[in-house]
């Protein structure tokens, strides 16, 4: 029988810098929850609201798969590897922080706000060359459609990343139905819902509840109400 956990989205972590408005589905920074760790290798899924013209000056990162979704605004990056781009929705950036990696992240426009996921996946292998990587995807595509985002595998659909792991992004009418089924069954599913609500087997989300599910091949999913949300598959164990 499979196994589940259920993150409201009033039970994140959250915090307010004025012109950041983070709220944390996993422990970090100030939030610390022993209980809320990470899910297998996800780490960290943060949910982002920038300020016009404010943003994330340069930071390190090393031995890290960080992969950035912008869901509304112009997301502005630049890096130690001579990186300078503009990522907005419908756009997925991958970072492999590797040996270490420095970058800054700001909101490009002045009279509006940045609204992305940051999510963090510990890596299968340490202390790679560090790499950056986008992609733009055609929006239609994630439409009654399970569009992946991320792979293991260069070749396969969307960006890939060091680590056994598959992202979905999906955008449904109101009761479609689909199924996933596990491209690993060692893996584990975490579902995030973005707007409306989508029924996991029996377990109904609302907007930003988080919803972890292992020990199953495959996972039904009905839209309720019209609704966008994203799959996760990652593996059940902790940082190698």
């Amino acid at each position: 029988m499979s196994k589940q956990i259920l993150h409201l989205a009033a039970s994140r972590g959250h915090a307010h810098h004025g012109w950041l408005d983070s709220k944390h589905s996993f422990s970090f920074a100030n939030y610390y929850n022993p209980e809320r760790m990470q899910f297998g290798v996800l780490r960290v899924l943060n949910d982002d609201t920038v300020a016009a013209g404010m943003g994330f000056g340069k930071h390190a990162h090393e031995n890290m798969e960080i992969i950035s979704i912008p869901l509304a605004g112009d997301l502005e990056h630049a890096d130690s590897m001579g990186n300078t781009t503009v990522i907005k929705n419908g756009d997925i950036q991958v970072m492999s922080a590797g040996t270490g990696i420095t970058h800054s992240e700001y909101n490009k426009n002045k009279d509006q706000e940045v609204k992305f996921l940051q999510i963090w996946i510990f890596p299968n292998k340490q202390n790679v060359a560090p790499r950056y990587d986008q992609i733009t995807l055609n929006l239609a595509d994630r439409h009654n459609h399970l569009q992946q985002i991320i792979s293991p595998n260069e070749n396969e659909e969307g960006v890939w990343i060091h680590q056994n792991a598959w992202f979905h992004l999906a955008k449904f009418d109101q009761y479609f139905t689909s199924e996933y089924i596990m491209k690993d069954p060692l893996n584990g599913l975490y579902i995030f819902n973005l707007s409306g609500q989508v029924q996991i087997n029996d377990q109904i989300l609302h907007p930003r509840d988080g919803y972890g599910i292992w020990e199953t091949n495959n996972i039904r999913i009905k839209a309720i109400t019209e609704s966008e949300f994203l799959i996760m598959e990652v593996p059940m164990i902790s940082a190698k």
